[in-house]
């Protein structure tokens, strides 16, 4: 079965088809298919990720899935949340898609780094929702989430990952989650424990397995 996923983010789509490994799918970015991003206008994880997931579907003629996934911060009341992606706003605008995810994911650390100044509470969350239709009207569809407990550093540390990986420390694991390797993440993070999820979900309901 060929799934869009409804991201245009290289390493997210690198890290699901690793996660999705040994079901009977080929999993394939919307931007490869020339779909835009679609809007994501609502206050919770679980009414973007489907949003986006009817969206890829609807342009593709295909089964979607989507991710939407952020950081929420304790004493920030939940912050950045459903706006991780953009939290220091949008519109860089400087070089390829790439370049640009990595100025905004810049932008976002140093934003945040700001906000939790002098703040003694550190805790947080990577919280991840992902959502799998088998069309655009699809009645029902699966939907799984997962949560990675973490704490924030006062200053990045690691160099591997992407978004806030540096500024999240792992107690269980002693390290920032930049600091992981690709396998050591894909087994305990969020977005691993959601495509978990998400995998018993699709070998029931789907018949996939």
């Amino acid at each position: 079965m060929r799934l869009v996923l409804a991201s245009n983010n290289a390493k997210k789509l690198a890290e699901l088809q690793t996660l999705f490994k040994g079901l009977p799918i080929e999993l394939v970015s919307q931007g490869s298919l020339g779909i835009s991003e679609a809007d994501e206008p609502h206050a919770t994880f679980i009414e973007n990720a489907l949003a986006k997931a009817r969206h890829a579907a609807q342009a593709s003629g295909l089964p979607a899935i989507a991710d939407d996934s952020g950081l929420c911060v304790a004493a920030l009341g939940g912050a950045p949340g459903v706006q991780s992606a953009v939290y220091a706003g949008v519109g860089l605008g400087v070089g390829d898609r790439e370049e640009q995810r990595r100025a905004q994911d810049a932008a976002n650390n140093a934003l945040l780094l700001e906000r939790m100044h002098g703040v003694a509470d550190r805790r947080a969350r990577f919280v991840s929702t992902l959502v799998a239709v088998r069309h655009a009207a699809d009645p029902e569809p699966l939907v799984a989430s997962g949560r990675w407990e973490a704490t924030l550093l006062a200053a990045p540390r690691g160099s591997a990952g992407f978004g806030y990986d540096p500024l999240v420390w792992i107690d269980a694991l002693a390290a920032s989650v930049a600091e992981l390797t690709a396998e050591q993440k894909n087994a305990v993070s969020h977005r691993a424990l959601a495509a978990q999820s998400l995998r018993g979900l699709m070998a029931r309901a789907w018949q996939l397995g």
